[in-house]
């Protein structure tokens, strides 16, 4: 059983940083690609970045440009998300997200195109 478990989430203030992680269980290939959504209360979820599956190629919602950074690891695998100069419109839950498969250096950046999600971590930017 495919699971993806997701930490890092909390309480921080504006202008703070905090660091996601997602740690991928249950797949003993590593040929797919990696991403994170959002999601607030009453909103759709949104993309907010991915990372191919070579971990040379990502993308980034404009919101967050310049301010989050994408990365992956092996052995196990994990994708982390370092998110820097945090906004209170960065509140929101995040969810990590794999699809079955990609090619090596594609990313991914619908919905549509990701089958396997985690439960979430809430990450809250308030004073």
């Amino acid at each position: 059983q495919v699971q993806l478990i997701e930490s890092g989430g909390g309480l921080v203030q504006p202008g703070g940083s905090l660091t996601l992680s997602c740690e991928v269980y249950g797949r003993h290939i590593r040929n797919y690609a990696m991403g994170w959504f959002r999601q607030t209360p009453g909103k759709e979820r949104e993309f907010v970045a991915a990372i191919s599956w070579s971990g040379t190629n990502s993308n980034y919602t404009d919101s967050v440009k310049g301010r989050f950074s994408i990365s992956r690891s092996d052995a196990p695998t994990t994708v982390y998300l370092q998110m820097k100069n945090l906004k209170p419109e960065d509140t929101a839950v995040y969810y990590c997200a794999t699809p079955i498969h990609t090619t090596k250096d594609y990313v991914p950046v619908r919905i549509i195109e990701y089958n396997f999600w985690g439960r979430g971590t809430d990450v809250t930017v308030s004073s």
